[in-house]
């Protein structure tokens, strides 16, 4: 029998669906990110810029993967 009731799984529901959204959102935001420092010429992909963005662009993946794994744990609660 599942331990969680009906009301509080569908809040969880609710709020992975808000964080669906909000990853799709950020994932979003790193591509066009990614672009831009692609289209970069070479010369300021290298400087300071270009290594702004590239760090910037990392950070946003490893705020990805944490959403990634908020999300498996909050649907595992519920399952």
């Amino acid at each position: 029998e599942k331990s969680m009731n009906k009301q509080r799984r569908k809040e969880v529901e609710e709020i992975t669906t808000q964080m669906q959204d909000l990853r799709d959102r950020l994932e979003a935001v790193m591509d066009e990110e990614q672009d831009s420092y692609d289209n970069l010429p070479e010369s300021f992909q290298s400087g300071e810029r270009g290594e702004t963005m590239q760090e910037a662009i990392d950070n946003l993946g490893s705020a990805l993967d944490s959403i990634h794994e908020a999300l498996d744990y909050a649907q595992s609660a519920i399952e």
